[in-house]
């Protein structure tokens, strides 16, 4: 597998990403409360597809009127494998989500976003059976990072003791780190917002099926926590996985893991700035190793091209 370089608009794009998903893991927690996991996730993903389908549509009928028949015969089969992309990578993402938002129902907010970040392990271990070399200076800012998501997301007072939700969190980070890693491979022969409205749907679809067989849908409860789907479908779905997929096109899969669990970091951010929920020292010194492990990486990862090109 090619090497893939980091650029500075990457690293832009996916920050923008954590930042609106640190702002919708609140909103998942409120909805678990109020909604039952397969019932939520079939709503948002399905609102987030629906999002961007108008987009696509209206872009796609203004740029076919300067195109040429071989074009429109290009972009058709383009269409074609971004589909059956979208499709592979949403099978992915329904099964990495409902586990989420399952294990919300066992286990505390804060263990969860430091138990579905081992991706950042996965990505990288999996990175070496497809023969990508991971530069060391990687692997400790990988580690730097854990460190500082786990100063983050644990209080003093608790133990790390094992439930159901924990389990299920560490078998969504698996699924994470296949979707992660699909998108690194499939993003650059797709369209970013095509690939990415085909994933919600093919999500929304099988998380809608699995509603119907286990859940029991109520149109008053959706309506009760309608704020938190709306954020969570519209900005984490439409929004934000849109921009993972265009933001991974410019940056290494490991790199890209780094700056996307930075969500975490902007969680506590957006409680403190919205719920005006105060940071311990413990917590400004987790948002502090995470961000020193991201520049580092950053500076790991330039040198590492440098030598590539020389």
């Amino acid at each position: 597998m090619s090497e893939q370089k980091t650029s500075l608009k990457g690293v832009i794009i996916l920050l923008i990403t954590a930042i609106i998903w640190g702002a919708s893991f609140v909103s998942q927690s409120v909805g678990a409360k109020s909604v039952e996991p397969f019932t939520f996730m079939a709503v948002r993903t399905l609102i987030g597809a629906t999002f961007l389908l108008p987009f696509i549509i209206v872009r796609d009928k203004i740029s076919e009127k300067n195109m040429t028949k071989e074009q429109l015969f290009i972009r058709k089969r383009q269409n074609t494998k971004t589909i059956f992309y979208g499709i592979l990578i949403g099978i992915f993402l329904a099964c990495a989500t409902n586990l989420q938002q399952f294990a919300f129902d066992y286990s505390t907010a804060g263990k969860i976003a430091f138990i579905t970040a081992i991706y950042m392990f996965f990505v990288p271990f999996a990175g070496l059976f497809m023969k990508k070399k991971i530069p060391l200076l990687t692997w400790i800012c990988v580690f730097i990072g854990f460190i500082g998501l786990y100063l983050l997301c644990f209080k003093n007072e608790e133990n790390f003791v094992m439930n159901k939700g924990d389990v299920l969190t560490i078998i969504c980070a698996l699924f994470f780190t296949g979707q992660i890693l699909l998108i690194e491979r499939f993003a650059k022969k797709s369209d970013g917002i095509k690939l990415s409205c085909v994933e919600f749907y093919t999500a929304g679809i099988i998380s809608f099926i699995l509603m119907l067989i286990f859940n029991h849908p109520q149109l008053d409860k959706i309506l009760e926590c309608a704020p938190s789907i709306l954020y969570s479908g519209i900005m984490s779905c439409g929004v934000a996985y849109t921009l993972q997929i265009v933001g991974q096109k410019y940056c290494e899969a490991t790199v890209a893991c780094l700056i996307m669990c930075m969500e975490s970091v902007f969680a506590v951010l957006s409680a403190a700035i919205f719920l005006h929920e105060m940071l311990t020292p413990r917590e400004i010194t987790g948002c502090a190793v995470m961000f020193m492990a991201i520049v580092i990486s950053q500076i790991g990862d330039s040198i590492h091209q440098k030598k590539l090109i020389e």
